[in-house]
């Protein structure tokens, strides 16, 4: 695994991130993309915050094992079965970094108006340090950390196949949003991998 991010120089204990670069080739990638597009069961919600509720400004789906319910935001979500290409996926990336995963949360960003607001990813179900594999499919879009207390800013430019691996304490120190952009941009796709327990 190549590591291109570490901030335990900062403080006690940052966090890992992991950053591999074209995990998958272009010509996969955009054939993987495609079938996601087509695929999934797109669709956008509704989340409780700051007293009411709101639309998400992009479309969103659950995939995972029997039992892999995941709530955040007030809303509960009961995983699909997981489709052939997302179970391909998964099973690629356990296999090559030794992790184990149960449910994927995929995004689907339209636009540049669509984004991801500022947060961390430490609902109980997830444990006290998960490990959260994250994969880019599409247009690049720009990942940005924010540490809790020295306010530090890390950018991420995440592109066509990337893989993402958020781990360690990180979850505790840093939080992570994909924000809004005037630029013109094309349709993006997030897959999170994770680990309910």
């Amino acid at each position: 695994m190549k590591q291109v991010y570490t901030f335990n120089n900062q403080l006690p204990v940052d966090g890992e991130l992991y950053l591999i670069k074209s995990f998958y080739q272009p010509a996969e990638a955009q054939t993987l993309f495609s079938i996601l597009l087509h695929s999934l069961a797109w669709q956008q919600e509704q989340i409780f915050i700051y007293g009411r509720w709101v639309k998400v400004p992009r479309l969103m789906c659950w995939y995972g094992d029997d039992g892999a319910e995941y709530q955040y935001s007030g809303v509960k979500h009961q995983p699909l079965p997981w489709s052939e290409s997302l179970l391909s996926i998964k099973q690629k990336i356990q296999w090559q970094y030794q992790y184990s995963f149960n449910s994927v949360m995929a995004n689907l960003y339209r636009n540049g108006s669509d984004s991801m607001g500022c947060h961390a990813d430490d609902e109980k179900e997830l444990g006290t340090n998960p490990v959260i594999a994250s994969l880019s499919f599409g247009e690049e879009r720009l990942l940005r950390f924010r540490h809790n207390k020295s306010k530090k800013i890390l950018d991420v430019l995440l592109n066509h196949g990337d893989l993402l691996i958020m781990a360690g304490d990180i979850q505790h120190h840093w939080r992570h949003e994909l924000p809004k952009t005037k630029k013109n941009k094309t349709e993006r796709i997030n897959l999170t991998f994770r680990k309910i327990i």
